[in-house]
């Protein structure tokens, strides 16, 4: 990690505090979450279902988002989502405490209902929160420092959401089911303490009298208008849509066909971000050394090792080095990625473009999570509960390799 930028740059340290911050907070929910669902219920469509709501705000969202950001102050925007996030979460501690039992007698159909809805939310501030942040980052560090921010910025998240945050949760659980989501809630409130203590340069805001679809127009025609860009959001959004079928079955693979609990659940999570943490650590200096081009290449070839170990073995250490390979491909094509869309895109549209790139990359997610459901429930009837539960994972292995082939014949990074 350059120890240079942090000492030098106040903002960067206030923004990295508060992302690892909120990110530890997420990752204890992240698998206090799902755990939570299973509790309720097995049915892997209703599981699903839960998933489908808190990435269902990246289809819907993303665009508005994007011209949303433009004209207002960016700093505001993040501090405010934090605080809703908040508040969101404290709810879905006063949901846990209100219950008799779990399952509840009254069955888990109203209770899943309640946490879509408060997921759909959560995700909603999200998307609003992510772009912003993503947007400022230019504003925060020069554009030289850009990839060495990226990196470690995913470092931290990694670190934090999934190497120290699911084990923890394990251990939380142990004592009480709430106890994970209070924690995310005050990790919100922290952040959004953090993120106002920014100092930022004031930026001319884009004028608010035009039409909003004029503004969003703009973005969409800047985007279409640079296809290596437009390829790399369509790219994206296959591999976050295979990455969601297979994560959301990820808990009823863990419980059903490694037989783990939730302390084993959140070390087979840390396990996978230990991927990520030494993704975001030599990311820069892989791309330096292979290229960016190369350094695409090696991401896809890394998705379809991933998702093929969890296809076709059933053990926690191949399932652990599956989430391995797959968080350090993921971490290695962002730093690219994301590092070139925020030297090339114009700050003045840097959200609307970023808005539509993302529903393009993330929009997907939603119908992959409800295709990784889908897998399990129809396929289980003729090949047995076990074997259903790998089918997301063939699948992902399918499409990743897919779009690997594809990659090597297309995906050239423009140079300069």
């Amino acid at each position: 990690m350059s120890i240079g930028l942090l000492r030098r740059n106040r903002n960067y340290r206030l923004l990295l505090t508060a992302t690892g911050i909120s990110t530890l907070g997420d990752g204890v929910s992240a698998l206090a979450f799902p755990w939570l669902a299973t509790l309720l219920t097995r049915d892997p469509l209703l599981i699903a279902a839960l998933s489908v709501a808190g990435q269902l705000p990246l289809f819907l969202f993303a665009l508005p988002a994007g011209v949303m950001i433009d004209r207002a102050d960016r700093q505001r925007i993040m501090v405010r989502a934090d605080l809703f996030r908040m508040a969101l979460t404290f709810g879905i501690v006063g949901l846990i405490l209100t219950l008799p039992s779990l399952p509840p007698p009254g069955g888990a159909l109203p209770v899943i209902a309640a946490l879509a809805m408060l997921s759909f939310l959560l995700g909603s501030a999200g998307v609003l929160r992510e772009n912003a942040a993503q947007t400022a980052l230019p504003a925060v560090v020069a554009r030289a420092d850009l990839e060495a921010a990226n990196g470690q910025l995913w470092s931290v998240e990694q670190v934090m959401r999934a190497f120290a945050g699911p084990p923890l949760a394990g251990v939380l659980i142990g004592v009480s089911v709430a106890l994970p989501f209070g924690l995310d809630a005050v990790s919100f409130a922290l952040a959004a303490a953090l993120v106002a203590a920014l100092v930022l340069a004031p930026r001319e805001l884009m004028a608010p009298a035009r039409r909003f679809r004029t503004e969003l127009a703009e973005g969409l025609t800047w985007l279409t208008s640079q296809p290596f860009l437009l390829r790399l959001g369509l790219m994206l959004g296959g591999l976050n849509a295979l990455s969601s079928a297979a994560l959301t079955m990820l808990v009823l693979y863990s419980r059903e066909v490694l037989h783990l609990d939730a302390a084993g659940y959140g070390l087979l999570m840390a396990a996978g971000a230990a991927g990520g943490v030494l993704g975001g650590l030599t990311g820069p200096a892989l791309t330096r050394a292979l290229g960016a081009t190369r350094s695409l290449h090696l991401a896809l070839f890394a998705c379809v090792a991933g998702y093929a170990l969890l296809a076709f073995g059933q053990s926690a250490t191949f399932a652990a080095a599956a989430l391995f390979i797959d968080a350090f491909a993921g971490i290695a094509w962002n730093i690219v990625t994301v590092s070139y869309r925020q030297r090339v895109i114009p700050d003045a549209m840097m959200g609307r473009v970023n808005g539509v790139y993302r529903f393009l990359g993330l929009g997907p997610m939603p119908l992959g999570a409800l295709a990784g459901g889908l897998a399990v429930s129809m396929t289980a009837p003729w090949l047995g509960r076990t074997l259903a539960l790998h089918m997301p994972y063939v699948l992902a292995t399918a499409g990743s390799l897919l779009l690997l082939l594809y990659g090597m014949a297309r995906l050239r990074v423009p140079e300069g």
